[in-house]
């Protein structure tokens, strides 16, 4: 059961971090106006922002669940549920990027600080791990620090994965964002489907248990 819901949030967790977003275009504005050393600091700060998320979803929304078993299956269907309204949203959506934002050009260390900003001020990633984390986060899978540790390495990696290789490519990369339209919006959509079957299975999970 782990196993496969490791498997499920790495699906989700690439699916979210493909979409673009703020992320994203910070790291594309900064790779293309400062290089790809500009692009990697980016990248290092919002990776950092991660590991920031990581810890706010392990102390506040899976301790405080495991304090209060009530609020834990409360969480469960609210996560459920706004999972499913993202997803229904992305579905609905047509996202296209027109364009990439420019920035002057920074000291790597500005870019890293202003990554981890962009990063933890992106209330779509709070409210992400608020809706996620108690769903993959369980008791019965062991330590919990084992497991934040784990999906931390996970959301990392990802991360480094997807807008590392942005970075390293970024004129390829606006390149590929904006110029090929249709893929953006299958790419939104196909997000939006994995957050929908991902919503239906936590949703049937917490009113088994309930």
């Amino acid at each position: 059961m782990y196993a496969a819901a490791l498997w499920l949030y790495f699906v989700l967790l690439v699916g979210i971090i493909v979409v673009p977003g703020m992320d994203m275009f910070f790291v594309l504005a900064n790779a293309l106006t400062g290089g790809r050393q500009a692009g990697l600091a980016a990248t290092a700060g919002i990776m950092l922002g991660g590991v920031c998320h990581t810890l706010f979803g392990t102390v506040f929304v899976v301790g405080l669940s495991n304090v209060v078993p009530v609020l834990s299956k409360a969480m469960l269907v609210v996560g459920s549920l706004y999972m499913a309204w993202i997803g229904v949203s992305l579905l609905r959506s047509t996202i296209e990027v027109h364009s990439v934002g420019t920035a002057a050009r920074r000291p790597p260390a500005t870019v890293f600080l202003q990554g981890l900003l962009t990063c933890i001020l992106n209330p779509k990633a709070w409210l992400f791990v608020l809706a996620v984390f108690p769903q993959f986060m369980k008791p019965e899978y062991g330590p919990i620090g084992l497991q934040a540790l784990v999906m931390g390495t996970m959301t990392v990696t990802v991360q480094l994965a997807v807008y590392g290789g942005l970075a390293l490519a970024a004129g390829q990369s606006r390149e590929a964002l904006t110029g090929h339209p249709a893929a953006t919006v299958l790419l939104g959509r196909g997000a939006g489907a994995l957050l929908v079957a991902a919503a239906g299975f936590a949703l049937w999970e917490a009113l088994r248990a309930a």
